[in-house]
Order: structure tokens, then C-alpha cells, then sequence
């Protein structure tokens, strides 16, 4: 298996962006909580994925966003070496659509109303593209890696995840 460095650095520094505006964070907010001295610019070429970040790196930005670094790397793995094409999503508009977990509310609004527009007997699934799942993503304040983990769990259990995202 030959890696991609380029590709897994920019799947990377989108999850560590992801993480940081979830949480409602500038990048000088992030900043202030780093043990280390690091410039703002430094802090961007790792979000944009223009620069190497070290494991020590990684593991304090990831403790200053209060994640496990290990989950971060699960993420981008499964982005990265996923079956399915980095962002690509086919999702069950009808399991969607039953979810009652609060923060998928947008989400369900909108298989709902794809249902009603559905004729008899078509399929309720439907394919996302890689924009669709980042848009659908930032709706739901996930990160896209969580949303399709989400939608995924939807589909193997065919019933609301009982844990959080």
C-alpha cells in the first residue's frame, strides 16, 4: 500500500479545523491553549495540510481540543483508506428521517422532506457527493468523518446509535 503524505496532511488538517470550529474557536483561541509556543501561521499550514505536524504536535493540539489524538488518526485513516471515495456517503433517507438525536435535526429535516417528494416506489437512498456530506457536516456541526461514521451506524444497525457522535 503506497500513501498519499500530501493528501493524508490535508484530511488531517481539515479534522483538526473541523475539531476547533466545532468548538466555536479562532485559531488564537486554539493558540492560547497549546502548552508549546507555536505562531498562528504555523497553526494554519497544519489545518490547511501544507505542513508536517509531529505526533508530539498532533497529540497537544489534540489534548488543547480535548480529543484523543488516536481518534483524530482513526478519523483520517478511515478517510483516507476508506472503501468508499474520501467524502462520498449513500444514506437511507427513511432511517435519516426516523433519528431523533438532536444535533442530526437538520439532517432529518431535509430526508424528510426529500421523502415527501419521493414517488411510490423509488428508493429512499440516496448518494452525497463529497460537497453535499461537507455541507450536510457543517449543518449538523460535525465534522464530515462523523457524519458519515453517523450515517454508517444508521445503516448497519437500521436504528437510532443509542451513543454520541
Amino acid at each position: 500500500m503506497q500513501i498519499d503524505t500530501a493528501a493524508y496532511q490535508r484530511v488531517l488538517g481539515d479534522e483538526l479545523r473541523n475539531l476547533r470550529k466545532q468548538r466555536g474557536w479562532t485559531r488564537k483561541e486554539l493558540n492560547s491553549r497549546l502548552q508549546s509556543d507555536i505562531s498562528l501561521q504555523t497553526l494554519a499550514t497544519y489545518e490547511l495540510g501544507t505542513r508536517q505536524c509531529s505526533v508530539v504536535r498532533l497529540v497537544e493540539i489534540c489534548h488543547a481540543l480535548e480529543v484523543p489524538a488516536h481518534q483524530v488518526l482513526a478519523r483520517v485513516h478511515e478517510r483516507v483508506f476508506g472503501d468508499a471515495p474520501a467524502g462520498h456517503l449513500t444514506l437511507s433517507l427513511t432511517l435519516v428521517a426516523k433519528d431523533t438525536r438532536p444535533h442530526l435535526t437538520p439532517l432529518r429535516r431535509w430526508a424528510q422532506g426529500r421523502l415527501q417528494q419521493l414517488t411510490p416506489g423509488a428508493s429512499t437512498d440516496v448518494h452525497l457527493d463529497a460537497s453535499a456530506v461537507e455541507y450536510m457536516a457543517q449543518l449538523c456541526q460535525l465534522s464530515a468523518a462523523d457524519l458519515v461514521r453517523t450515517v454508517r451506524d444508521l445503516g448497519r444497525t437500521g436504528r437510532q446509535v443509542e451513543r454520541p457522535c
